[in-house]
């Protein structure tokens, strides 16, 4: 047993493991629960009461701006650019695909500790099959992000069916959310792992109109769209309490609520007919940016951690925390040993008053053509040549460029950085850099800093240290 569990056990009591469910939702931007006070819009009330009964995360981060490699980062536990995952596309690449499969992910690793596992949702890390999917340690299985065919190996009355194609049956949100009662209802007895990943508010915006009624009124027809789809995950997440409190296992179950990038704004939230590319409806504020930057609003994301009768209620949690958390956590409460190769590390301690220590010295990113690392209220982005240092604990909009004031920390946080990177696969700052992706982004970067950007002399604050 490790000493982080030896630390928590007390805390939780009993024999029984416990058991953690993952919410995770799809280009969710910062502003988008009720609990974050930002815009009076949003109707998450069960979100919410999660939140209000354990710790809302104020600087919570995903490990990537973009879907891909921030799955590719919570299943796995570590920096997914450790294992050479940066950006969509690679999700097609195969020699990374089957450096993911030599992985021994999360619910790998917690079906070896005797926990049932189970996913429901959206994949997007290879081959969207049953079979494929429950390769990477998933006992049961139903992909299902749209109101297309889906696919599974246990049908919505729990009862196990060959890997086969599922199709119809109603809304795809409210369908994983069923999936996720039926298989709480069969494993109730055992410890569990349940990775729940929405497709929303993600495009094709598709909510049907009894939760489109729910917010009548003047509002961009695709910021309605969102926010119902938002209340549909919520309904969701309601029902799925409510069957743990039925089979009194609220106070035996862990629950994440994270997503996995900031919305994509598109800069000018068009609200476009249709529901297809563009504006999401969802919104970052009041951070700065947007899906596909490593600002503060392509990765500072909704973040709920509760456990029933463990989280003290009502928390308000600001030191840093991120999406590799997630295993760490899940491993340490199924009694397995410390493992260097994960990246995050147990929230419990922090959560249940245990330390009074912060999680987190320092985290790090990289895609593409940016890097990043953040390390106390200090905030270094690179976008190839362009630098930027930000003071977040003051400037969480990310809008005065400190890098000419504070070459120093500037400095620093370039030779840790640098120091991160040389262990990604492969080494290096912005060793990825796609073109075309790198144009985009950086069109974006562009008009999000504008009079925040300054082009600094690379020779005079880092140029040695990257090399």
């Amino acid at each position: 047993m490790s000493t982080l569990l030896l630390i928590a056990a007390p805390v939780f009591g009993g024999d029984r493991r416990p058991n953690v469910i993952v919410i995770f939702t799809d280009d969710h931007g910062y502003a988008d629960l009720g609990c974050q006070e930002v815009f009076e819009d949003v109707k998450t009330p069960h979100l919410d009461a999660l939140a209000s009964g354990g710790a809302r995360m104020t600087d919570g981060y995903c490990t990537a701006p973009q879907c891909v490699p921030s799955r590719g980062g919570l299943i796995s536990g570590q920096y997914q650019t450790k294992w050479g995952l940066e950006s969509n596309p690679q999700f097609q690449d195969r020699s990374v695909m089957e450096r993911f499969a030599e992985l021994k992910t999360i619910p790998e690793r917690l079906q070896g500790a005797g926990y049932k596992t189970g996913m429901a949702g959206k994949w997007h890390l290879g081959p969207n099959t049953a079979g494929a999917i429950a390769k990477h340690g998933f006992d049961k299985v139903f992909f299902k992000h749209s109101n297309a065919d889906g696919h599974w190996n246990m049908n919505l009355r729990g009862e196990d069916v060959p890997p086969q194609v599922q199709k119809g049956g109603g809304y795809h949100l409210d369908l994983v959310s069923s999936f996720a009662c039926s298989f709480i209802e069969r494993f109730q007895d055992e410890p569990f792992f349940l990775f729940l990943a929405y497709r929303a508010p993600h495009v094709p915006l598709d909510a049907p109109q009894r939760y489109l009624n729910r917010f009548p009124g003047e509002m961009p027809q695709r910021r309605r769209q969102a926010l119902a789809m938002l209340s549909a995950v919520d309904d969701g997440v309601g029902s799925i309490v409510a069957k743990l409190a039925e089979h009194d296992l609220d106070q035996d179950t862990l629950i994440f609520v994270i997503g996995d990038n900031g919305a994509p704004l598109k800069m000018h939230k068009l609200d476009a007919p249709g529901g297809g590319p563009g504006w999401d409806g969802s919104l970052n504020d009041p951070m700065n940016g947007e899906k596909g930057l490593l600002t503060e609003g392509g990765i500072r994301v909704p973040f709920v951690v509760h456990w029933n009768g463990t989280i003290p209620a009502g928390q308000v949690y600001s030191h840093p925390v991120t999406s590799l958390d997630v295993g760490a956590t899940a491993c340490a409460l199924a009694g397995l040993p410390d493992d260097p190769e994960l990246d995050g590390v147990s929230l419990l301690p922090y959560l249940s008053g245990q330390t009074d220590g912060i999680p987190h010295g320092t985290l790090y990113w990289r895609w593409l053509g940016q890097s990043a690392i953040r390390k106390g209220k200090w905030k270094y982005l690179r976008s190839d040549q362009r630098e930027f240092l930000f003071d977040l604990e003051n400037d969480v909009e990310e809008t005065n460029n400190l890098i000419e004031d504070r070459p120093d920390v500037a400095r620093s946080l370039v030779k840790e950085l640098t120091t991160w990177a040389a262990t990604q696969s492969p080494p290096g700052i912005g060793a990825m850099k796609s073109e075309a992706m790198s144009r985009q982004a950086s069109t974006f970067l562009d008009w999000y800093m504008e009079d925040k950007q300054t082009i600094t002399d690379v020779e005079v604050h880092t140029k040695v240290e990257v090399e």
